[in-house]
């Protein structure tokens, strides 16, 4: 198995709750920002930075690093001779074995 750059954390974060707690805020900071314009005026989109920050720059970035961080550990991508190929990290292991006997 060779290592890509696509193999690293990419938008996932280091914890479930961390994620979701910057999608809390993130998403709070966007719809805050739109709703306080009667309000604030134009003021209120100093929230709007804030919030595509804590998003890490647009709702869909965030969405996919949920993705990674709910899979992460679970899910494993081996390529080889130009194919690659996803599945759970334990049958990737199960099967790493088996190659290293038919070389």
């Amino acid at each position: 198995m060779t290592g890509t750059k696509a193999d690293g954390p990419g938008f996932a974060s280091a914890s479930l709750p961390r994620h979701l707690m910057r999608g809390a805020v993130g998403f709070g900071a966007l719809a805050g920002s739109v709703a306080l314009i009667p309000a604030l005026g134009p003021v209120s989109l100093v929230l709007l930075p804030a919030g595509l920050l804590a998003l890490r720059g647009c709702p869909m970035c965030w969405t996919v690093g949920l993705v990674q961080t709910i899979s992460r550990g679970r899910l494993r991508r081996a390529c080889e001779d130009g194919q690659c190929k996803l599945a759970v990290a334990g049958d990737l292991m199960d099967a790493a074995p088996d190659r290293a006997r038919e070389q």
